[in-house]
Protein backbone atom coordinates (compact mmCIF):
# COMPACT_ATOMS: atom_id res chain seq x y z
CA UNK A 1 0.00 0.00 0.00
CA UNK A 2 1.02 3.58 -0.44
CA UNK A 3 2.96 5.35 2.23
CA UNK A 4 0.29 7.99 3.62
CA UNK A 5 1.66 10.86 5.73
CA UNK A 6 -0.77 12.83 7.96
CA UNK A 7 -0.40 16.96 6.96
CA UNK A 8 -3.38 17.76 9.75
CA UNK A 9 -6.21 15.94 11.70
CA UNK A 10 -8.31 14.23 9.49
CA UNK A 11 -6.42 14.61 6.28
CA UNK A 12 -3.54 12.18 4.54
CA UNK A 13 -1.19 12.75 1.72
CA UNK A 14 0.52 9.89 -0.31
CA UNK A 15 4.37 10.18 -0.05
CA UNK A 16 5.95 10.37 -3.51
CA UNK A 17 8.91 10.83 -4.84
CA UNK A 18 11.32 12.95 -7.52
CA UNK A 19 14.30 11.51 -9.09
CA UNK A 20 16.57 13.17 -7.16
CA UNK A 21 15.33 10.90 -4.18
CA UNK A 22 16.44 7.54 -5.66
CA UNK A 23 19.69 5.71 -6.60
CA UNK A 24 19.99 2.75 -9.49
CA UNK A 25 21.50 -0.30 -7.26
CA UNK A 26 24.01 -2.37 -8.86
CA UNK A 27 23.21 -6.27 -9.29
CA UNK A 28 25.82 -8.78 -8.71
CA UNK A 29 27.12 -8.83 -12.81
CA UNK A 30 28.63 -6.02 -14.75
CA UNK A 31 28.88 -6.31 -18.78
CA UNK A 32 30.82 -4.39 -21.62
CA UNK A 33 28.88 -1.48 -22.07
CA UNK A 34 29.49 -2.62 -26.17
CA UNK A 35 26.78 -5.41 -25.22
CA UNK A 36 24.43 -3.26 -23.91
CA UNK A 37 21.62 -2.11 -26.40
CA UNK A 38 19.21 1.61 -26.32
CA UNK A 39 17.08 0.78 -28.60
CA UNK A 40 13.21 1.25 -28.36
CA UNK A 41 10.52 0.78 -30.76
CA UNK A 42 7.38 1.92 -30.78
CA UNK A 43 4.77 0.70 -33.21
CA UNK A 44 6.71 -0.69 -36.31
CA UNK A 45 8.76 2.57 -35.61
CA UNK A 46 12.53 1.53 -34.50
CA UNK A 47 15.03 3.98 -32.54
CA UNK A 48 18.45 3.19 -31.64
CA UNK A 49 18.36 5.82 -27.76
CA UNK A 50 15.01 6.29 -26.09
CA UNK A 51 14.54 9.96 -27.03
CA UNK A 52 11.63 12.04 -27.83
CA UNK A 53 12.34 16.05 -28.28
CA UNK A 54 10.36 17.70 -25.57
CA UNK A 55 7.95 19.80 -28.89
CA UNK A 56 9.26 24.04 -28.14
CA UNK A 57 10.58 25.75 -30.80
CA UNK A 58 13.48 26.56 -28.33
CA UNK A 59 14.92 23.21 -28.89
CA UNK A 60 12.94 21.82 -32.10
CA UNK A 61 13.09 23.48 -35.55
CA UNK A 62 12.31 21.09 -38.76
CA UNK A 63 16.41 21.14 -38.72
CA UNK A 64 16.51 19.85 -35.40
CA UNK A 65 13.56 17.30 -35.89
CA UNK A 66 15.74 15.44 -38.84
CA UNK A 67 18.95 15.42 -36.88
CA UNK A 68 17.52 13.87 -34.03
CA UNK A 69 16.54 11.19 -36.22
CA UNK A 70 19.35 10.61 -37.62
CA UNK A 71 21.40 10.11 -34.50
CA UNK A 72 19.31 7.50 -33.67
CA UNK A 73 16.18 9.87 -31.49
CA UNK A 74 12.91 10.97 -32.39
CA UNK A 75 12.43 14.80 -32.75
CA UNK A 76 8.76 15.78 -32.32
CA UNK A 77 7.75 19.41 -33.93
CA UNK A 78 5.17 21.54 -32.38
CA UNK A 79 2.31 21.91 -34.85
CA UNK A 80 1.28 25.27 -32.48
CA UNK A 81 4.40 26.91 -32.33
CA UNK A 82 6.21 29.53 -34.52
CA UNK A 83 6.28 26.90 -37.30
CA UNK A 84 3.03 26.97 -37.75
CA UNK A 85 2.55 30.52 -37.60
CA UNK A 86 5.40 32.86 -38.86
CA UNK A 87 6.95 32.25 -42.35
CA UNK A 88 10.35 33.65 -41.20
CA UNK A 89 10.80 32.02 -37.84
CA UNK A 90 14.67 32.79 -37.38
CA UNK A 91 14.03 36.59 -37.96
CA UNK A 92 11.46 36.02 -34.65
CA UNK A 93 13.40 34.06 -32.47
CA UNK A 94 15.52 36.49 -32.46
CA UNK A 95 12.86 39.00 -30.91
CA UNK A 96 13.34 36.89 -28.10
CA UNK A 97 16.99 36.17 -27.56
CA UNK A 98 17.20 40.51 -28.13
CA UNK A 99 15.06 40.23 -25.05
CA UNK A 100 16.64 38.04 -23.10
CA UNK A 101 19.15 41.40 -22.08
CA UNK A 102 16.20 42.73 -20.33
CA UNK A 103 16.65 40.33 -17.83
CA UNK A 104 12.75 40.98 -17.40
CA UNK A 105 10.72 37.41 -17.19
CA UNK A 106 7.63 39.63 -18.01
CA UNK A 107 8.89 41.12 -21.39
CA UNK A 108 10.11 37.97 -22.59
CA UNK A 109 6.44 36.09 -22.11
CA UNK A 110 4.94 38.80 -22.87
CA UNK A 111 7.25 38.45 -26.43
CA UNK A 112 6.08 34.77 -26.79
CA UNK A 113 2.74 36.10 -26.30
CA UNK A 114 2.83 37.95 -29.61
CA UNK A 115 4.37 35.84 -31.84
CA UNK A 116 1.32 33.02 -30.80
CA UNK A 117 -1.57 35.67 -31.16
CA UNK A 118 -0.42 34.98 -35.07
CA UNK A 119 -2.86 32.70 -36.68
CA UNK A 120 -1.55 28.97 -37.49
CA UNK A 121 -1.28 29.00 -41.24
CA UNK A 122 -1.80 25.14 -42.29
CA UNK A 123 0.45 25.52 -45.37
CA UNK A 124 3.34 26.84 -42.88
CA UNK A 125 3.06 23.45 -40.37
CA UNK A 126 2.62 21.48 -43.24
CA UNK A 127 5.76 22.61 -45.18
CA UNK A 128 8.00 22.24 -42.13
CA UNK A 129 6.45 18.70 -41.43
CA UNK A 130 7.21 17.62 -45.29
CA UNK A 131 11.23 18.97 -44.89
CA UNK A 132 11.64 16.32 -42.54
CA UNK A 133 9.65 13.95 -43.86
CA UNK A 134 11.81 13.97 -47.30
CA UNK A 135 15.15 13.51 -44.87
CA UNK A 136 13.71 9.99 -44.18
CA UNK A 137 13.75 9.68 -40.40
CA UNK A 138 10.31 9.43 -38.69
CA UNK A 139 8.20 12.49 -38.56
CA UNK A 140 6.18 13.32 -35.15
CA UNK A 141 4.45 16.67 -34.61
CA UNK A 142 2.22 17.86 -31.50
CA UNK A 143 -0.91 18.91 -30.99
CA UNK A 144 -2.63 19.80 -27.87
CA UNK A 145 -6.24 18.53 -27.01
CA UNK A 146 -8.07 21.62 -27.69
CA UNK A 147 -6.60 22.01 -31.34
CA UNK A 148 -6.05 17.90 -32.49
CA UNK A 149 -9.35 18.40 -34.05
CA UNK A 150 -8.60 21.35 -36.39
CA UNK A 151 -4.64 20.70 -36.74
CA UNK A 152 -3.96 16.87 -37.15
CA UNK A 153 -5.87 16.35 -41.23
CA UNK A 154 -2.79 18.53 -42.18
CA UNK A 155 -0.52 17.09 -40.32
CA UNK A 156 -1.18 13.46 -41.42
CA UNK A 157 -1.69 14.99 -45.23
CA UNK A 158 1.94 16.24 -44.62
CA UNK A 159 3.33 12.47 -44.02
CA UNK A 160 3.25 12.46 -39.93
CA UNK A 161 3.71 8.95 -38.89
CA UNK A 162 3.39 9.43 -34.91
CA UNK A 163 0.58 11.83 -33.88
CA UNK A 164 1.92 13.80 -29.89
CA UNK A 165 -1.16 14.66 -28.00
CA UNK A 166 0.18 16.64 -25.32
CA UNK A 167 -1.24 19.39 -22.40
CA UNK A 168 -0.33 19.83 -19.16
CA UNK A 169 -2.67 17.20 -17.91
CA UNK A 170 -4.57 15.11 -20.69
CA UNK A 171 -7.12 13.28 -18.98
CA UNK A 172 -9.46 10.33 -21.62
CA UNK A 173 -12.69 12.27 -19.47
CA UNK A 174 -12.79 15.91 -20.26
CA UNK A 175 -15.90 18.06 -18.70
CA UNK A 176 -17.48 20.92 -21.28
CA UNK A 177 -20.27 22.76 -20.51
CA UNK A 178 -20.30 24.42 -24.34
CA UNK A 179 -18.59 23.02 -27.10
CA UNK A 180 -17.56 19.43 -28.06
CA UNK A 181 -14.54 18.47 -26.28
CA UNK A 182 -11.80 15.83 -27.66
CA UNK A 183 -13.19 12.48 -27.51
CA UNK A 184 -9.87 10.63 -27.43
CA UNK A 185 -10.33 7.28 -27.80
CA UNK A 186 -12.69 7.62 -30.87
CA UNK A 187 -9.90 10.14 -32.15
CA UNK A 188 -7.47 7.53 -31.87
CA UNK A 189 -9.46 4.94 -33.22
CA UNK A 190 -10.03 7.15 -36.69
CA UNK A 191 -6.35 7.49 -37.18
CA UNK A 192 -3.86 5.36 -38.89
CA UNK A 193 -1.06 6.55 -36.84
CA UNK A 194 -0.22 5.79 -33.54
CA UNK A 195 -0.49 7.96 -30.83
CA UNK A 196 1.28 9.38 -27.92
CA UNK A 197 -0.91 11.25 -25.56
CA UNK A 198 0.27 12.79 -21.94
CA UNK A 199 0.57 14.29 -19.86
CA UNK A 200 -0.53 11.93 -16.81
CA UNK A 201 0.68 11.87 -13.18
CA UNK A 202 -0.96 8.65 -11.55
CA UNK A 203 -1.91 5.34 -12.43
CA UNK A 204 -5.76 5.81 -13.01
CA UNK A 205 -5.41 8.31 -15.23
CA UNK A 206 -2.52 6.20 -17.53
CA UNK A 207 -4.29 3.33 -17.17
CA UNK A 208 -7.76 5.83 -18.67
CA UNK A 209 -5.46 6.78 -21.68
CA UNK A 210 -4.33 3.37 -22.28
CA UNK A 211 -7.65 2.08 -22.61
CA UNK A 212 -8.22 5.07 -24.99
CA UNK A 213 -6.07 3.04 -27.40
CA UNK A 214 -2.97 4.91 -27.43
CA UNK A 215 0.38 3.64 -28.37
CA UNK A 216 2.09 5.45 -25.43
CA UNK A 217 1.14 7.71 -22.26
CA UNK A 218 3.96 10.95 -21.37
CA UNK A 219 4.32 10.86 -17.78
CA UNK A 220 4.87 14.34 -16.69
CA UNK A 221 4.25 18.07 -17.83
CA UNK A 222 8.44 18.91 -18.71
CA UNK A 223 8.95 19.73 -15.25
CA UNK A 224 12.64 21.38 -15.45
CA UNK A 225 13.57 25.14 -14.17
CA UNK A 226 11.92 26.80 -16.84
CA UNK A 227 8.28 25.40 -16.03
CA UNK A 228 6.14 27.23 -13.27
CA UNK A 229 2.91 25.09 -13.24
CA UNK A 230 3.65 23.84 -9.78
CA UNK A 231 3.29 27.54 -8.96
CA UNK A 232 0.78 28.72 -11.00
CA UNK A 233 -1.84 25.73 -10.63
CA UNK A 234 0.20 24.01 -7.87
CA UNK A 235 -0.01 20.92 -9.68
CA UNK A 236 2.87 18.09 -9.66
CA UNK A 237 3.82 14.76 -8.96
CA UNK A 238 7.52 13.46 -8.10
CA UNK A 239 8.25 11.83 -10.85
CA UNK A 240 10.02 9.05 -9.89
CA UNK A 241 6.53 7.89 -8.39
CA UNK A 242 4.49 9.05 -11.28
CA UNK A 243 6.79 6.74 -13.53
CA UNK A 244 6.52 3.91 -11.52
CA UNK A 245 2.64 4.47 -10.90
CA UNK A 246 2.31 4.72 -14.55
CA UNK A 247 4.70 1.37 -15.34
CA UNK A 248 2.37 -0.52 -13.16
CA UNK A 249 -0.89 0.83 -15.53
CA UNK A 250 1.33 -0.49 -18.30
CA UNK A 251 1.77 -3.93 -16.58
CA UNK A 252 -2.20 -4.46 -15.52
CA UNK A 253 -3.47 -3.24 -19.02
CA UNK A 254 -0.76 -5.82 -20.70
CA UNK A 255 -2.60 -8.70 -18.82
CA UNK A 256 -6.20 -6.90 -18.93
CA UNK A 257 -5.64 -6.93 -22.77
CA UNK A 258 -4.10 -10.19 -23.31
CA UNK A 259 -0.74 -8.39 -24.48
CA UNK A 260 -1.34 -4.73 -25.33
CA UNK A 261 1.92 -3.34 -24.48
CA UNK A 262 1.68 0.69 -24.16
CA UNK A 263 4.61 2.41 -23.56
CA UNK A 264 5.36 5.24 -21.04
CA UNK A 265 7.40 8.46 -21.84
CA UNK A 266 8.93 10.07 -19.07
CA UNK A 267 8.55 14.04 -19.22
CA UNK A 268 10.35 15.94 -16.22
CA UNK A 269 13.16 16.08 -14.17
CA UNK A 270 15.78 15.10 -15.84
CA UNK A 271 18.19 17.52 -15.43
CA UNK A 272 21.48 15.19 -16.39
CA UNK A 273 22.24 11.59 -17.77
CA UNK A 274 21.46 10.20 -14.13
CA UNK A 275 18.47 11.07 -14.76
CA UNK A 276 17.93 9.70 -17.84
CA UNK A 277 19.31 6.54 -16.40
CA UNK A 278 17.00 6.59 -13.27
CA UNK A 279 13.85 7.14 -15.43
CA UNK A 280 14.35 3.80 -17.49
CA UNK A 281 15.33 1.90 -14.19
CA UNK A 282 11.34 3.58 -12.74
CA UNK A 283 9.67 2.40 -15.65
CA UNK A 284 9.73 4.28 -18.50
CA UNK A 285 10.47 3.36 -21.97
CA UNK A 286 12.31 6.25 -23.03
CA UNK A 287 12.36 10.08 -21.87
CA UNK A 288 11.50 13.11 -23.56
CA UNK A 289 14.00 15.63 -23.05
CA UNK A 290 13.89 19.10 -23.26
CA UNK A 291 15.84 21.48 -21.01
CA UNK A 292 19.16 19.28 -21.61
CA UNK A 293 18.88 19.55 -25.61
CA UNK A 294 18.66 23.78 -25.05
CA UNK A 295 22.44 23.80 -24.62
CA UNK A 296 23.21 22.43 -28.95
CA UNK A 297 24.31 24.75 -30.72
CA UNK A 298 21.56 23.56 -33.38
CA UNK A 299 18.83 24.32 -31.02
CA UNK A 300 16.75 27.19 -32.25
CA UNK A 301 16.60 29.17 -28.89
CA UNK A 302 20.51 29.57 -29.23
CA UNK A 303 20.93 28.58 -25.15
CA UNK A 304 17.73 29.91 -24.29
CA UNK A 305 15.10 27.29 -23.25
CA UNK A 306 11.10 27.68 -22.59
CA UNK A 307 8.06 25.40 -23.00
CA UNK A 308 4.94 25.80 -24.91
CA UNK A 309 3.10 26.74 -22.24
CA UNK A 310 5.62 29.82 -21.84
CA UNK A 311 3.48 31.86 -24.82
CA UNK A 312 -0.08 31.04 -23.04
CA UNK A 313 -2.23 33.90 -23.52
CA UNK A 314 -4.11 34.00 -20.32
CA UNK A 315 -1.75 31.71 -17.99
CA UNK A 316 1.41 31.58 -19.01
CA UNK A 317 2.90 28.61 -17.00
CA UNK A 318 7.20 29.00 -18.15
CA UNK A 319 9.54 31.42 -18.09
CA UNK A 320 12.77 31.48 -20.58
CA UNK A 321 15.77 30.67 -19.11
CA UNK A 322 19.67 31.03 -20.39
CA UNK A 323 20.88 27.41 -20.17
CA UNK A 324 24.47 28.13 -21.77
CA UNK A 325 26.11 30.94 -23.04
CA UNK A 326 26.78 30.67 -27.04
CA UNK A 327 30.50 29.66 -26.87
CA UNK A 328 29.33 27.08 -24.64
CA UNK A 329 27.02 25.69 -26.93
CA UNK A 330 27.91 22.24 -28.27
CA UNK A 331 27.09 20.08 -30.89
CA UNK A 332 23.77 17.73 -30.28
CA UNK A 333 25.89 14.42 -30.98
CA UNK A 334 28.45 14.92 -28.52
CA UNK A 335 25.49 16.34 -26.34
CA UNK A 336 23.83 12.69 -26.59
CA UNK A 337 26.98 10.64 -26.90
CA UNK A 338 29.88 12.16 -25.87
CA UNK A 339 33.25 12.89 -25.51
CA UNK A 340 32.71 14.80 -22.65
CA UNK A 341 34.94 16.68 -20.34
CA UNK A 342 32.05 17.85 -18.21
CA UNK A 343 31.67 15.78 -14.73
CA UNK A 344 28.28 16.78 -14.35
CA UNK A 345 26.32 14.72 -16.30
CA UNK A 346 24.94 17.33 -18.99
CA UNK A 347 27.23 15.92 -21.98
CA UNK A 348 27.24 12.37 -23.20
CA UNK A 349 23.54 11.79 -22.34
CA UNK A 350 23.07 8.17 -23.87
CA UNK A 351 26.24 6.90 -23.44
CA UNK A 352 26.06 7.63 -20.11
CA UNK A 353 22.91 5.45 -19.62
CA UNK A 354 24.53 2.53 -21.96
CA UNK A 355 27.21 2.92 -19.14
CA UNK A 356 25.08 2.69 -16.16
CA UNK A 357 22.94 -0.32 -17.72
CA UNK A 358 26.48 -2.07 -18.28
CA UNK A 359 27.37 -1.24 -14.68
CA UNK A 360 24.36 -2.85 -13.52
CA UNK A 361 24.83 -5.66 -15.87
CA UNK A 362 21.59 -5.38 -17.87
CA UNK A 363 21.73 -5.96 -21.94
CA UNK A 364 18.86 -3.68 -23.00
CA UNK A 365 16.08 -1.09 -21.69
CA UNK A 366 13.69 -3.61 -20.37
CA UNK A 367 15.62 -5.66 -18.63
CA UNK A 368 17.00 -2.34 -17.12
CA UNK A 369 13.50 -1.08 -15.69
CA UNK A 370 13.85 -4.22 -13.31
CA UNK A 371 16.97 -2.85 -11.78
CA UNK A 372 17.66 -2.29 -7.84
CA UNK A 373 16.48 1.81 -6.86
CA UNK A 374 16.59 2.67 -2.97
CA UNK A 375 15.58 5.82 -1.70
CA UNK A 376 18.05 8.28 -0.26
CA UNK A 377 17.77 8.59 3.93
Amino acid sequence: MPDLVEIGMGRTARRGYALHEVEIVPSRRTRSSQDVSTAWQIDAYRFDIPLLTHPTDAVVSPAVAVEVGKLGGLGVLNAEGLWARHPNVEQELAKVVDAIDDQDSTTLTRVLQELHAAPIRPELISEAVKQVAASGVTVAARVSPQRAAEVTPSLLAAGVEILVVQGTIVSAEHVSRDGEPLNLKSFIQELDVPVIAGGVHDYRTAMHLMRTGAAGVIVGYGASLATTSDRVLGIGVPMATAIVDAAAARRDYLDETGGRYVHVIADGEVDASGDVAKSIACGADAVMLGEPLASAKEAPGRGLYWTAAAAHPSMPRSRVISTAEEDELVDLRTLLFGPSADPDGMINLFGALRRAMAKTGYSDLKEFQKVGLVVRG
